[in-house]
């Protein structure tokens, strides 16, 4: 039983939660046979590694799979841009004679191919980040996340599609073309992680690294049906950033804002990969080391969970609602302590120093040229004039961005008061499931539809953006799907450096909840 939209208006709340309640293992899941050999590439990403260390399969055969897959599947969805075959089968041979000749595996990630985001630097593999500027760019050097990869054992396979400087929520560029979402073409696979998201949810890797600034990891999870995680961010990052683009090639620094985190198709693949990823940049590692808690509690019962179903300043379809209400119901069922009430933040204020933050970090890259005349331009529009909101932003002075920063830290200590009395928040991720592509339609005149009703085209990440300007993990999930058979998809927020503890709330979700369903390409 495939949780649909017809479950989601079940007539009443205790039918809804009785449906949802029921284990997992007592019913036909979407993707529950046995996995052979000959298609290990589809098993989540712990039984591949599993399978790796104790011999069942070699590094080279897994690789072959996943190629074979890619090979068949990719055209159709074009998620995977760069393919570096020879190099992959160079590094899975010798992972196979290391292990022959050893005895040990190389690490966590022992001969596990896996492809990266076309957004970070991959040593002597192309890295364009969609821009036609970089179409050649090869660098000398590895994002630091990447070799934590390469040092965990990983086996790079290729690089996966992003907009254009990751600069869209939709996933096209002049350089590559567009990514379509795996289950309906006609839909966006969302932005900037839509490659990414969408190679997991086809099945053409079994890991991912995404990133996040304003929903870049989170909206493509959602739209693709895929787990993902927005990492903890304080003054540095869990998961250090060098080596993303942008910032453009060479620069030592990053967005203030923005996390690196996993996607996977399991919850216990996020934890698989959190656990390589969550390290400090090269240059602290002789000083401190990076060791998050355990989960705040063992069972879902234990959780004091507040949930956030619907907004003014955002509202979400009926779909949408219906399935957080079912969620509510699941997990007061299941003997957690409910808070439906909770209203953490002002919304509309917490977006509004968002974006002031984002216009503000996303500046340091323009030319000279293009901030003077941004600074022009921004002298003509009054104060307080919700039209220079991206301008003012943009060119504010230090002083100005150090009251803003001085906001967020404001914002942080609500947060975390609020998570003195409650270890979860769980909120929609999007208003709706994913939207129609508009990559052909200019910027400005490109919109949502929620429940008939035109939205800006940017409400798509305002729930996932509450995470964003205070740094606190986010847990994106599959929860269900829409009668036109698109993955719906809950957040779960959770305090600052509590990544495991929402990766484990969603494991006890997801113990609850019928297996998300595959798209066609999964098993094509």
């Amino acid at each position: 039983m495939i949780l649909r939209r017809t479950l989601l208006v079940a007539s009443t709340a205790l039918a809804a939660a009785t449906a949802m309640a029921t284990p997992s293992s007592a019913r036909p899941r979407a993707s529950s046979r046995r996995h052979r050999g000959a298609e290990l590439h589809l098993a989540p990403a712990r039984d591949q590694v599993a399978a790796l260390r104790n011999g069942t399969i070699k590094s080279r055969a897994l690789l072959e799979q996943y190629l074979d897959h890619i090979a068949r599947t990719n055209p159709g969805l074009n998620a995977v841009v760069t393919l570096d075959p020879e190099r992959a089968r160079a590094a899975a041979d010798a992972a196979d004679r290391h292990l022959a000749r050893t005895g040990k595996v190389l690490g966590p990630l022992h001969g596990l191919p896996m492809t990266v985001k076309d957004a970070l630097e991959t040593e002597g593999l192309r890295t364009t980040c969609g821009s036609p500027d970089l179409k050649d760019h090869v660098p000398a050097q590895d994002a630091d996340a990447v070799a934590l990869l390469r040092e965990a054992g990983a086996v790079i396979i290729g690089k996966t599609n992003v907009p254009v400087m990751c600069q869209d929520i939709q996933t096209d560029n002049p350089v590559f073309g567009k990514t379509a979402n795996p289950f309906d073409s006609t839909k966006t696979a969302g932005g900037s992680s839509g490659g990414p998201a969408a190679a997991v949810a086809a099945g053409l890797t079994g890991l991912e690294v995404g990133s996040d600034l304003a929903g870049s990891l989170r909206l493509p999870a959602a739209y693709c049906g895929v787990y993902a995680l927005r990492t903890s961010r304080g003054a540095s990052p869990i998961v250090p950033t060098r080596g993303h683009i942008p910032r453009p090639p060479g620069w030592a620094t990053s967005s203030d804002m923005i996390t690196l985190g996993p996607i996977a198709r399991t919850a216990d693949d996020l934890d698989l990969l959190l656990d390589v990823l969550a390290a400090p940049a090269p240059a602290d590692r002789s000083g401190w080391k990076i060791d998050l808690a355990a989960p705040a509690r063992s069972s879902l019962s234990e959780y004091r969970v507040g949930i956030w179903a619907d907004d003014a300043y955002c509202r979400v379809d009926a779909d949408t609602r219906a399935l957080l209400d079912q969620v509510a119901a699941l997990v007061r069922k299941a003997g957690a302590e409910i808070d439906d009430t909770t209203r953490p933040v002002d919304f509309a204020a917490s977006d509004t120093l968002f974006q002031r933050l984002m216009f503000a970090t996303a500046s340091a890259t323009a030319t000279d040229a293009a901030f003077a005349a941004d600074i022009e331009a921004a002298a003509k529009i009054p104060d307080g004039d919700p039209s220079g909101l991206y301008l003012h932003s943009r060119t504010m002075r230090h002083r100005d961005w150090c009251l803003a920063d001085e906001d967020r830290h404001k914002l942080r200590a609500t947060w975390a008061g609020y998570f003195a009395d409650h270890d979860i928040l769980i909120t929609p991720a999007t208003p709706t499931a994913a939207v129609p592509d508009q990559s052909s339609t200019p910027l400005s005149q490109r919109y949502i539809t929620v429940d008939g009703q035109k939205r800006s085209y940017y409400d798509q990440t305002s729930w996932l953006n509450l995470a964003s300007p205070v740094g606190l993990p986010a847990v994106v999930l599959p929860v269900g799907t829409t009668d036109a058979g698109l993955p719906l998809a809950i957040q779960i927020i959770g305090p600052y450096l509590a990544d495991r503890t929402v990766i484990a709330a969603a494991k006890e979700l997801a113990r609850r909840l019928p297996a998300p369903v595959r798209p066609p390409a999964f098993t094509a």
